[in-house]
């Protein structure tokens, strides 16, 4: 990009709130919608720490901008405006875009065509975090690993449809709903926000807890004498204060070390040394 043209992006007093052409029509067709659902999938090729998403935002709904203003000095302005500052959720993005388009198709004020486009941003982030990584992901890659330790070809198969068919799914369905119900389906979101959340993290945090029970392998191979008797540290002594405590305390751990900034590679450096040094002395 040029220097004329990045001196332009920066420069928001360029975008006015009144049209050139303020006829306001209905334009796009269904297959206008799922093409840009299509490009949505490039929210994030052009990320950079200054706009984030904002040049795969405009890529994405760049076709819905062409086809709404047929007047090139409106058709400007708007590509300037939505090349501001953008960042959220990538999967839920369909959402903002039919909403947006919506908007830009009753050739709403720009200011308030912004407005919308940041007040739904940070929503749509806790939404999309407490669906898909807290949820959908370890649900599906809990039944996938699963699987896969025994040896199934069936596991990451399973995986990559189940996770994308609800990843499609909701690409595609928030589109055309958002598009269909304009800037009504906001107050909706509003209302659920709270409660989707919730409930998305709390089947999610229930199954990571499963996960953990069955997946972490920690378990103390000591054993002592009281006396005459041996007792089993791990089955006589852990398991009757909480099954698979060990697991556990050590995720526990490794999380308290990603959240001080460590990487995933010095975590499972230290499981490896804690797996070695356990084996040679014994008790693992």
């Amino acid at each position: 990009m040029g220097s004329k043209e990045q001196e332009l992006i920066n420069k928001e007093e360029y975008i006015r709130d009144d049209y050139n052409d303020p006829t306001a029509e209905k334009v796009l067709t269904k297959k206008d919608l799922n093409k840009m659902v299509w490009r949505s999938l490039f929210l994030q090729a052009s990320f950079n720490y200054e706009r984030m998403q904002a040049g795969g935002w405009l890529y994405s709904i760049l076709p819905g901008l062409k086809k709404i203003h047929k007047d090139k000095d409106d058709l400007k302005v708007a590509m300037l405006d939505h090349m501001q500052f953008f960042n959220t959720h990538p999967f839920l993005i369909t959402f903002v875009q039919s909403i947006i388009l919506a908007m830009e198709e009753g050739k709403e004020n720009r200011s308030a065509i912004r407005g919308i486009k940041v007040a739904l941003m940070g929503p749509l982030g806790g939404i999309g975090d407490a669906l898909f990584w807290l949820t959908l992901l370890p649900i599906t890659g809990g039944i996938a690993a699963s699987l896969a330790s025994e040896g199934n070809i069936m596991g990451p198969i399973l995986f990559l449809l189940a996770f994308n068919a609800v990843h499609f799914g909701l690409r595609f369905f928030l589109m055309h709903y958002g598009y269909k119900k304009g800037t009504d389906a906001i107050s909706m979101l509003k209302e659920g926000t709270q409660k989707i959340s919730r409930a998305a993290s709390i089947v999610g945090i229930a199954v990571v807890g499963a996960l953990i029970a069955s997946y972490v392998n920690f378990k103390l191979d000591w054993t002592i004498q009281a006396g005459e008797i041996p007792v089993n540290i791990q089955e006589e002594v852990l398991d009757s204060i909480m099954p698979a405590l060990l697991p556990l305390l050590y995720t526990i751990f490794c999380f308290w070390l990603l959240k001080k900034g460590r990487s995933p590679l010095t975590l499972i450096g230290v499981t490896v040394v804690v797996g070695l040094l356990g084996s040679l002395i014994g008790i693992l």
